[in-house]
């Protein structure tokens, strides 16, 4: 039996946008504010995507979603999370992830790519094994990072990126933007959160350094900075560049939300289209306040203050609750995550809740009959 069926809305006004709106980035139009979240699975050999991948994230845009993202995509083969992240350092990456484009694409969603490094958080195995960093005859590998700070007080000492291999990152980030254009993403994310590389260089808790990378805001902003524009460079003016950042690390002395801002204005600047709003992962003791939305209010803040588009993410599970979060104008996007996993067709829900006829594959077009036979 067939439990999403269309139900009338008596809460909207004409012409008013919401959830199921579209939403034109430059030359990309989104057939809806949905966004599939980039979740690491863990699951790929030498960063090749495989059929998990496919169906997991072909599933999602079958679903309904307006654009899906692909998980972090390292940009260098030591950039890897874990031995099972995906990568995009190669050429050989390319037709495994333009298989997962082509497929998206068919389905009606715009095929998007989170590109990443994770700095001092590399080299660990994966979650459901405990997350642990690997030694070097465990298969880990040397970390980097912008100063020779650990994330663990245990873990060995990252090291101190120089400016040659300050330089290879930046250069490492435009390759993978041209890899993720020839696979045929539509849009690309630069990832700058969650204790990543990028982020390390953003916060005062992570970057000691005294060069030009280090100190001063505008120093800390430099890498990030010099990525945005390399990338946005390399991509063509009718696809948009998206930014994910944390917008605070829950830390007294942190990375915070007026910083945030004041980035994300710069990143304006540069051509960058949205900011996803994210926060915290910088350190592993931080007190984080998680409940339902916690980080829609930094959303709205940079969207108002930086007078740039945003995504809201995080404890985002129900269809109102997304839905308010656009009609009020606290963010453009809503990105799903966890939810997705557990309603890949959260999308058709939200369409029959806010009285839409859900779009079925037409593969399932007898679901959309009120006898569900």
């Amino acid at each position: 039996m067939n439990d999403i069926q269309a139900k009338p809305s008596h809460y909207r006004k004409a012409g008013e946008i919401n959830l199921l709106s579209p939403l034109t980035l430059r030359e990309v139009t989104l057939r809806n504010r949905i966004v599939m979240s980039p979740m690491c699975q863990y699951s790929a050999h030498e960063g090749l995507a495989n059929d998990w991948h496919l169906v997991h994230l072909g599933s999602r845009a079958a679903g309904g979603v307006g654009l899906v993202m692909v998980e972090a995509t390292a940009v260098t083969r030591d950039g890897r999370i874990s031995p099972g992240d995906m990568g995009i350092w190669s050429d050989a990456h390319i037709e495994p992830l333009a298989r997962i484009a082509r497929f998206v694409e068919s389905q009606g969603a715009v095929p998007g790519i989170q590109i990443a490094h994770a700095g001092r958080k590399a080299s660990c195995e994966a979650p459901w094994l405990g997350g642990r960093r690997l030694k070097l005859d465990e298969g880990g590998w040397p970390v980097v990072a912008p100063s020779p700070i650990p994330f663990h007080a245990s873990d060995p000492a990252p090291l101190a990126l120089d400016q040659a291999g300050i330089d290879g990152i930046v250069a490492s980030f435009e390759a993978a933007a041209g890899r993720a254009l020839e696979a045929g993403f539509k849009v690309i994310e630069i990832h700058a959160a969650h204790g990543y590389l990028l982020h390390e260089f953003l916060s005062p808790l992570a970057n000691f350094r005294g060069d030009a990378y280090g100190g001063s805001l505008e120093n800390r902003m430099r890498l990030p900075l010099r990525v945005a524009e390399q990338v946005r460079a390399r991509v063509p003016r009718g696809l948009p560049v998206f930014m994910r950042i944390s917008a605070t690390d829950w830390v007294e002395g942190g990375w915070d939300i007026e910083q945030s801002i004041v980035l994300s204005a710069r990143a304006k600047e540069l051509g960058i289209d949205l900011i996803d709003v994210s926060s915290g992962a910088l350190v592993p003791d931080a007190k984080v306040p998680v409940g339902k939305g916690f980080q829609v209010p930094f959303a709205e803040r940079i969207r108002r203050e930086a007078q740039i588009m945003t995504a809201a993410v995080g404890m985002i599970t129900e269809v109102a609750q997304a839905d308010e979060i656009v009609i009020s104008g606290r963010a453009d996007l809503v990105m799903i995550g966890r939810e997705l996993l557990r309603r890949p067709y959260f999308a058709l829900r939200a369409e029959a809740e806010i009285g839409a006829k859900p779009s079925w594959p037409i593969q399932y077009g007898y679901a959309v009959q009120p006898s569900g036979k």
